[in-house]
């Protein structure tokens, strides 16, 4: 008859790496600014050509 234990060869690691979400969110802002700096320099632009 089998026995009901829980098979514990198999582990996982859980790995803490926080650097790739660092760079990910400094790439997100770095993005965000360069848009934001788009649609306000051509908003101006049209205000100036009106």
């Amino acid at each position: 008859m089998a026995s009901p234990e829980l098979n514990t060869k198999t582990r996982t690691k859980v790995e803490d790496n926080h650097s790739s979400l660092t760079g990910t969110l400094a790439s997100v802002f770095i993005l965000g600014f360069i848009l934001i700096i788009t649609w306000v320099s051509v908003y101006f632009l049209y205000l100036d050509r009106l």
